[in-house]
């Protein structure tokens, strides 16, 4: 969901980066959904272009779900024994195991693992820039939906979206900047893994 001010604002590359890890997300659960492993590597390359700068403390020691190497595994599992997947998979594994060698993206966007119960909400701050696109999005491992609130300084709700999926993202900018509270929600009754991103 975008605010219109977020029209007017810089679209950092680390803003840019949530949206390409979003855009591979929903093609790994299209490519799921079809059994399509091709696209489950074309998910997994586009993850591999964005770094990432992973939080300590808020994680809990969770790890990451979505990655370049598990949509990889996952593409494999589902080729079978089509040799022309198999090798196209495996020419990617190796420069994955070297790390981004040079990237669009800049620093790249924050990363966040939190498992979240049924019904729980979990809240952070974040230190919104003026002038600059802030983008938040929230990827669940797809067990549950997710709802993503961001409210301004005030407690005013500038963003949500809670559209009864499991990858919700909120584009705001504020003019100002300052302080933003994000809260993310498990809507469903089962606990979730949810890996939170933002710029």
């Amino acid at each position: 969901m975008t605010s219109a001010a977020a029209d007017e604002a810089v679209n950092t590359p680390a803003a840019r980066g949530v949206t390409q890890i979003l855009t591979a997300a929903e093609l790994a659960a299209w490519g799921r959904d079809r059994g399509d492993a091709g696209a489950l590597i074309m998910a997994a390359r586009l993850l591999a272009e964005v770094p990432l700068r992973q939080t300590e403390g808020d994680s809990d020691g969770e790890t990451p779900f979505l990655t370049a190497t598990s949509l990889l595994d996952e593409a494999a599992a589902m080729a079978g024994d089509n040799v022309g997947v198999i090798d196209a998979i495996e020419r990617l594994r190796d420069p994955l195991t070297r790390g981004v060698r040079s990237s669009t993206f800049g620093t790249g966007p924050v990363l966040t693992v939190k498992s979240l119960q049924a019904r729980e909400r979990w809240a952070f701050d974040v230190e919104a820039r003026g002038g600059e696109i802030l983008r938040v999005a929230a990827i669940g491992d797809g067990d549950t939906n997710i709802d993503l609130i961001v409210r301004d300084a005030n407690g005013a709700v500038v963003c949500r979206d809670g559209f009864g999926d499991h990858y919700p993202v909120c584009t705001v900018s504020p003019r100002a900047g300052g302080q933003m509270r994000v809260d993310i929600v498990n809507r469903g009754d089962v606990w979730t893994k949810v890996q939170v991103l933002s710029n």
